[in-house]
């Protein structure tokens, strides 16, 4: 025999039937397992070395068939009796000791007595298998994520990494996994990025520190390491179980990979170390370029945002070329097209008055290298306009051919302006403290007393006396004698602290007494002594007794507040509350008292709060009101649905100032709704239980019709692997066929989830296809099913939209199956289309059943309204259907077409984010 016929046969498992029977290797009676047969296919005798490792090696009295030796899974490939295998290789699977299967591959041959099955162990040869297949899936790996990171966009780069992270842990079975680099200070090491599995605790959050632990952890070549057996990794992973696997650069180890609750032995037993440090080498190696790329980014557009701020730029002299050159944000600052000018050009933008003086500073400069420190004033294009003031600083560097000169100018306007008015400054600053309606005083500091030295004019307006009439005495008999204690504490607390807030009764020169705030700050000199104190007194006599009023009556509203059922707040545009009264208190478990400062948002998922913050930024001064049914989920409790009013408060400019609030629970009618929309479902499903087991029934029976052809064909003898081959893909289509329909059926029935989520429409369309097509095609209906393709997000449950297009499509087949009773010449269809705009996407059940009563129209929404026979609808369909649609935020509809009813499911479409 040739060795390319021996390499196709061991490709096929199989083997000539001459080499089977008269092989020495198979014959050995020291090689393998050999087991003696009956006709029946029962074990008489077992030996050979192998027999030692079954868990059952020894026969018993009676004997007992080959299939009780094997794995549960590995008995079918034995249907028959033995005469039935020679000529075919078997590849068994024997109940090993400890559960474990022992792979072993053999022929048959006859006996005197029976018959002989000769097994090897093929355990290595299947390990070395699964390993190269492993080694292959883990190269493609590495080559996707290196490539994702090397062309993604630098704003994109997170994204991009954190879902390469969720493709490795999801590809290798990681619950937990992080990409952890060092600080930018160099100081330890910090987690950069992490993904988890949804089910898995969070071990990390980004940006946690990590110490300086995995420092010492490679101290020779990198290597993958597990927790177990390195102490310093328990804190790492929370003692958990986990795996760590380093990335070595030219500075020694630069990244470290993170596996949290991962077994990796048991988990990824066909992954070397090499394969690991090959995964990591793909994620770390362009994640730190991009990184540097990135930091190199923003030094460039901190400096060029610092110089734009700054009003600052360098310049650079060609002295050879007599050239000058300006930094691009300085040359667009003063109007220039391009950075290189002359230097006689750059001296004809100087004003006349400096720029002899810059000219023989900078030929100074050129010449014997004397800094150069001026300022000068730069024409603009529009004469009109005034010069800029520019502080002008240079210096050369360097010697020889390197020698170079260079500097920088900074706009230095604001400051000369600001020197210029300074006189005027002071002027309106004496005419304001003239004119105030405050009252401006000066007090000396004289051995531990304060002395009046001065009172601006308004004094006399506001009390009736002047500086001529205060002494220290004076003021304390005019000071209220309920507020003089709170006066001489202003006083020690001014020479203590030196600044003061104090507000106080003074008596005027009429007997009346006014409310004074009184501010005033303590002077110093250069020893730190107490110089003199300046201050003011502010009447606010009327905002005092306003404010009084004001909190008389905020008490009386607290009272009537702190008494409603209802649930009150007050809280910020960031959720954070200001005021809440005890019913609020109450569901949320603590204190009135500890209510402000706590965040709404804490008990709401991130898309519940990202959709409440997104509606109260939709109020307006116009529109300040709005309510709409929210989610949270309370200490201890199952999710909560409260039905919650918000009006905003704005001030003058239309900006959102704080949030009033009032709500009630709506949790048991929630409830309610769910546990109706999911026995709606479940009556759904019953109704579809015919059709679906004969959507399984299909399958069954061509899998059945390719087993017997098969058979048929064995005992012809007439065996070829083409036919074999093409007969188990069929068997294989069709049990992954039923495998589909299964699992859709499950997913369909099991209970929504809580929170609505983004999803495509046409997912819904083909779920309900895959449990209702087959069925319906078997009843004699033509699906007329649309092409849509579009993609669009919307948001709600999958399954629930589902529901919907079930509860309409077997609407529909029954009244078209009841027409066909009465007509049978009819021929009933179905049609199932989707089409969108701009704003929203729409989903159209059609039937050529004739349409529905105009009379029954305005109830065909109504719960328990249904024209079909007693027991056999609920009257809960379409109702659920329709409470679906709106809780989506959609609108379910219906019509009369040219040939019958036509539902329309209106839905809208999820911005791109």
């Amino acid at each position: 025999m040739s060795s390319g016929d021996t390499l196709l046969g061991r490709l096929l498992q199989r083997q000539p039937a001459k080499a089977l029977i008269t092989g020495h290797a198979m014959s050995a009676p020291g090689v393998g397992l050999h087991i003696q047969l009956d006709a029946a296919a029962r074990v008489m005798h077992l030996a050979g070395p192998l027999r030692h490792a079954l868990a059952r090696q020894a026969v018993s009295a009676q004997p007992v068939p080959l299939r009780d030796y094997l794995m549960p899974h590995s008995c079918l490939s034995i249907e028959g009796s033995p005469g039935d295998w020679i000529g075919h290789s078997l590849d068994l699977d024997f109940q090993g000791l400890g559960d474990q299967p022992v792979h072993l591959r053999g022929w048959v041959q006859p006996q005197a007595e029976g018959w002989l099955l000769q097994l090897l162990d093929i355990g290595d040869l299947l390990l070395e298998r699964r390993q190269a297949r492993s080694r292959e899936q883990c190269q493609l790996l590495t080559t996707q994520i290196s490539e994702q990171l090397r062309l993604c966009s630098l704003p994109r780069l997170p994204q991009v990494l954190t879902d390469q992270l969720q493709l490795l842990a999801q590809r290798l079975h990681i619950p937990c996994i992080a990409v952890a680099l060092l600080d930018e200070q160099a100081q330890g090491w910090q987690v950069h990025q992490h993904a988890r599995a949804f089910d898995a605790p969070q071990l990390w959050h980004l940006g946690q520190r990590l110490g300086t632990g995995l420092d010492t952890l490679n101290s020779g070549a990198p290597q993958p390491l597990i927790s177990g057996e390195h102490p310093r990794l328990q804190d790492i992973f929370g003692h958990a179980e986990g795996f760590v696997v380093p990335y070595q650069d030219a500075q020694g180890v630069a990244a470290w990979l993170l596996c949290g609750f991962y077994p990796v032995q048991q988990r990824a037993p066909d992954l070397s170390h090499r394969d690991w440090l090959q995964l990591m080498a793909a994620l770390a190696a362009p994640l730190l370029e991009r990184l540097r790329e990135q930091r190199h980014h923003l030094h460039l557009e901190r400096l060029e945002a610092l110089q734009t701020l700054l009003g600052t730029g360098w310049w650079e002299l060609f002295g050879d070329r007599h050239e000058l050159q300006l930094a691009p944000s300085l040359a667009s600052d003063l109007g220039l097209d391009r950075g290189f000018l002359p230097v006689r050009d750059w001296l004809e933008r100087v004003h006349p008055a400096d720029r002899e003086e810059l000219n023989a500073r900078l030929l100074d400069l050129q010449d014997n290298s004397a800094p150069l420190l001026l300022c000068i004033r730069v024409l603009q294009a529009d004469a009109a306009q005034s010069p800029t003031w520019y502080r002008l600083q240079g210096q050369a560097i360097g010697a020889g051919t390197q020698r170079r000169i260079i500097g920088f100018m900074l706009d230095i306007s604001d400051i000369k302006n600001q020197q210029q008015h300074a006189a005027t400054a002071h002027a309106r600053l004496d005419n304001l403290i003239a004119s105030s309606p405050a009252v401006i005083y000066v007090q000396r500091y004289v051995e531990g007393a304060l002395l009046p030295t001065f009172f601006s004019d308004s004094l006399l307006p506001l009390l009736g006396f002047s500086l001529a009439d205060c002494s220290p005495a004076m003021l304390v008999e005019r000071v209220h004698p309920d507020d003089r204690d709170q006066y001489f504490e202003r006083t020690r607390q001014l020479l203590r602290q030196g600044s003061v807030q104090a507000r106080y009764r003074m008596r005027d020169s009429l007997g009346d007494y006014h409310w004074l705030l009184d501010e005033a700050r303590l002077l110093r000199d250069d020893l730190g002594l107490p110089v003199e104190a300046v201050g003011l007194w502010l009447d606010v006599t009327e905002a005092t007794q306003a404010a009084e009023q004001v909190r008389q009556s905020e008490e009386r509203y607290r009272l009537l507040v702190e008494d409603s059922p209802a649930m009150i707040c007050r809280y910020l545009p960031d959720l954070t509350l200001t005021f809440g009264n005890r019913p609020l208190a109450a569901y949320l478990e603590c204190e009135p008292q500890a209510l402000p400062g706590v965040n709404l948002g804490s008990w709401m998922s991130p898309e519940q709060r990202e959709a409440f913050v997104s509606r109260l930024g939709q109020l307006t001064p116009e529109f300040a009101v709005s309510t709409a049914e929210i989610n949270l989920q309370l200490p201890g409790r199952e999710h909560a649905w409260w039905v919650w009013s918000d009006r905003g408060v704005f001030d003058d400019q239309g900006r959102l100032l704080e949030i009033q609030a009032v709500g009630r629970d709506n949790t048991e009618v929630r409830r309610a709704q769910q546990q109706l929309t999911q026995s709606a479902k479940m009556a759904t499903l019953g109704e579809m239980a015919t059709g679906l087991a004969h959507e399984i029934n299909q399958p069954l029976n061509v899998m059945r019709m390719a087993v017997v052809n098969v058979l048929k064909r064995l005992g012809n003898g007439d065996v070829q692997v083409d036919y074999l081959t093409e007969k188990l893909k069929r068997i294989d289509a069709q049990v992954q066929r039923a495998a589909r329909v299964v699992d859709h059926m499950r997913v369909f029935g099991r209970r929504s989830e809580i929170e609505q989520q983004p999803f495509n429409p046409l997912h819904a369309i083909e779920g309900t296809l895959a449990l209702l097509a087959e069925g319906m095609r078997g009843k004699g209906l033509e699906l007329r099913i649309g092409e849509a393709g579009f993609e669009v997000q919307v948001r709600g449950h999958v399954d629930q939209l589902e529901q919907v297009l079930i509860n309409l499509m077997v609407n529909a087949r029954d009244a078209l199956l009841a027409k066909r009773e009465d007509d049978h010449p009819f021929q009933p269809w179905i049609a199932l289309d989707a089409e969108r705009d701009a704003q929203h996407v729409r989903l159209w059940v059609e039937d050529n059943g004739g349409g529905i009563d105009p009379r029954l129209m305005e109830r065909i929404f109504e719960p328990f309204f249904t024209t079909k026979p007693v027991c056999v609808g609920t009257g809960l369909g379409l109702s659920v259907s329709y409470g679906i649609v709106e809780n989506m935020g959609g609108r379910l509809s219906v019509s009369n077409a040219a040939h019958g009813a036509r539902f329309c499911i209106e839905l809208p479409i999820l911005p791109q984010s």
